[in-house]
């Protein structure tokens, strides 16, 4: 069975490398035998979702190991549509659409029907790519002495193609509320089992539903959060169901991603929780990248807009959860919206940044509850480019203010409504 194991709590990144070997020498035997004919590699973009290019097996084992394999350069760069975004940023990737380097992460692969996998692969020289500002906070962090681990909770919605709920109740804990989705449900967990499943359940508000992944290494976090994201949308296709991952279906209801998140050894957590406090105003376009984002922030019950920490709290913002060996920061601020793979790059960053300057929680202040807030204060942050980068921050700018731009230039049913009521 070719599935890269996904063991509970941290692993370093010189162990994730030597669970890849062995895998390789698994997968290279399953494609000689006949198994495994297909390979499908996978790279995390801005906006959530895998770019993806399937090949044959063979021909995948006998050349991308060595050499990679070649993915245009626009592809994080390109808006939800798959159009590229003009900003000087983007420029050296958008100028003559070239090839970027694709090397495949053994340590992701998982089953994809009966003769295939899926693979989650790193893109060379791209600062900005998702799946590196992430592995790249890893290094900080263990070159600082920890191996961080993360455990993701996200929250989906089940509807019509239409947008109708499948449910009209909400199915917070529920049982036999349930029932009438089922069959999807067990297709669901049947999908995304492999990925080391912790729990899941209805949530509170009419068809959504969350899925928990056990806690285990950032990158694995990050890619099989996609992945589970990927195989639950694939299921619902299948059944004519429509997946929702938006921060706020409707007023009032939101959708999150939270991060459950610690580092090993032992490590002082207040330190680490006061870092990310302190930053979060500046780095809200991470936690709330799309015009849909605000709405959860403004209206959503449970919102971490107001930004603050408790102890086993989940109106606070950053709640301190567990005892023990399992004690973690859950930071709650990204919406069902966010890309993964920055949501823990950004978390990192400010923790570290708390741990290293010893700094202690700040009073409690608001996020931005506007794309225009949140972008200036990305914009004047130097403390988001002291943690992640000139390129990182533009990049997040640039895809923000296309967002925007696509807001302002659309035409929806809600200014008809709106419009229609002038009469």
């Amino acid at each position: 069975m070719i599935v890269s194991p996904r063991p509970r709590g941290p692993r370093s990144l010189a162990a994730r490398a030597s669970t890849a070997e062995s895998v390789a020498a698994e997968l290279r035997a399953r494609i000689d035998d006949g198994t495994v004919r297909r390979v499908t590699l996978l790279v995390p973009d801005p906006h959530a979702r895998f770019a993806a290019v399937e090949l044959g097996a063979r021909f995948f084992a006998d050349t991308v190991p060595a050499d990679g394999y070649g993915l245009c350069t626009y592809a994080f760069a390109w808006n939800p549509e798959r159009e590229a975004v003009a900003a000087p940023v983007f420029e050296p990737y958008t100028t003559t659409y070239g090839d970027l380097r694709l090397r495949p992460d053994l340590c992701s692969v998982v089953l994809d029907g009966d003769d295939g996998v899926l693979v989650v692969c790193d893109a060379e020289d791209v600062e900005f790519a998702p799946r590196t500002v992430l592995r790249g906070q890893v290094e900080l962090a263990e070159a600082a002495g920890y191996v961080p681990s993360a455990g993701i909770e996200h929250e989906v919605t089940f509807t019509t193609p239409s947008g109708e709920p499948l449910v009209t109740e909400g199915l917070d804990y529920a049982a036999g509320g349930l029932d009438p989705l089922r069959p999807y449900l067990t297709a669901v967990r049947y999908a995304v089992d492999h990925l080391g499943v912790e729990s899941l359940r209805g949530e509170c508000h009419p068809g959504q539903y969350e899925v928990v992944l056990g806690h285990r290494d950032a990158l694995a976090a990050c890619d099989d959060a996609l992945l589970q994201q990927l195989l639950v949308r694939r299921v619902a296709a299948e059944h004519g169901v429509r997946a929702g991952y938006l921060a706020a279906e409707r007023p009032g209801a939101g959708s999150s991603c939270h991060v459950h998140i610690s580092l090993s050894p032992d490590f002082p957590l207040e330190h680490f929780i006061a870092g990310v406090l302190r930053a979060a105003p500046d780095l809200t376009p991470f936690w709330a990248p799309t015009w849909n984002s605000y709405v959860r922030l403004r209206t959503a019950d449970f919102s971490p807009r107001v930004v603050r920490w408790g102890v086993d709290d989940r109106t606070a913002s950053v709640r301190v959860a567990g005892s023990g060996g399992s004690r973690r920061a859950e930071v709650r601020f990204a919406g069902a919206d966010a890309q993964p793979h920055l949501v823990v790059a950004a978390i990192l960053a400010a923790g570290l940044w708390g741990i290293r300057e010893e700094l202690t929680p700040p009073a409690p202040t608001e996020l931005p509850s506007t794309p225009w807030q949140a972008r200036a204060a990305l914009a004047s942050s130097e403390l988001a480019r002291e943690l992640l980068g000139e390129s990182v921050v533009e990049a997040q700018l640039a895809h923000l203010d296309e967002e925007i731009e696509a807001g302002l230039t659309a035409v929806t049913d809600w200014q008809r409504r709106r419009g229609d009521l002038r009469r």
